[in-house]
């Protein structure tokens, strides 16, 4: 399985070096479709795996629904496709860490006190970035799409807001720790809760943004599905995700930046 997640890695970096030119860009899309195939075998032939037919129908189903997107979104209507698979990829993450919250893996009860406060951390990362990505990226979607307005939503006060959303996200993970190793309804409450703020940060960080500057916002919720893709990665502990998230999130930060300047944007607004 290293030896399978460590082609896949390099396929994977391989991928983004062929999409940044034009000339090359298929075979570096081909080398992300290897390498994605090579990951998902090696994950599933994992001896821990049991429920191949539950795996097997949701692969089915999402290479299903990938394709008909595919087919009938147009070349120039590309960002909207990849704000709506960004947006999979958040809630995919929010699904993983609150699974991994309610049904801990076996070894939690054998870690050190240290060890379960950093898994708990990975888990609120995972989490929130995740839910940040998911809502954020249907409002990209829906933006680009034209079914609500591309007028940027500028309230009164929306610094010293989204500051709070973040202030209190922190927060609740409080209560979390205290209660370590013991998952229980009243904590499952905070994170429920921790997701429903990080989701409305999500949505009033992109409202706050024009429907002109918008494939700005898609590359840097693409940077926030790999920094959620790698944060699931620590809590799983699989280090292809970690690999694959950190290389998604690095280049879709770094690709923020240059479509920034080269649209006389501020990256830091």
């Amino acid at each position: 399985m290293v030896v399978a997640y460590l082609v896949a890695g390099v396929l994977f970096i391989r991928s983004l070096g062929g999409l940044s030119q034009q000339e090359t860009a298929q075979r570096g899309n081909l080398y992300g479709i290897v390498g994605m195939f090579i990951a998902v075998v090696a994950t599933v032939v994992q001896p821990r795996i049991e429920s191949f037919g539950i795996i097997l129908g949701g692969v089915i189903a999402g290479g299903i629904v990938g394709a008909f997107l595919a087919k009938r979104v147009a070349m120039t209507a590309m960002p909207e496709l990849v704000a709506l698979l960004h947006s999979f990829v958040g809630l995919a993450a929010v699904l993983v860490g609150v699974s991994s919250y309610i049904a801990p893996p076996d070894d939690l009860a054998s870690m050190t006190h240290a060890e379960q406060t950093i898994h708990l951390v990975e888990i609120w990362i995972g989490v929130a970035v995740g839910a940040l990505t998911f809502t954020g990226s249907v409002i990209a979607w829906a933006k680009l799409r034209g079914s609500i307005s591309g007028r940027p939503l500028l309230l009164p006060g929306r610094h010293f807001a989204n500051l709070v959303i973040v202030v209190a996200s922190a927060l609740l993970i409080v209560p979390l720790l205290r209660d370590l190793g013991a998952p229980g309804d009243t904590n499952l409450v905070y994170m429920l809760v921790m997701i429903g703020l990080t989701g409305l940060l999500g949505v009033h960080l992109v409202m706050a943004i024009g429907g002109a500057d918008m494939p700005v916002v898609v590359s840097m919720l693409n940077s926030y599905s790999g920094w959620a893709a790698a944060a699931t990665g620590f809590m799983l502990s699989n280090d292809l995700l970690i690999v694959t998230g950190a290389l998604v999130g690095s280049s879709g930060a770094i690709l923020s930046y240059i479509m920034c300047e080269a649209m006389n944007r501020s990256f830091i607004s």
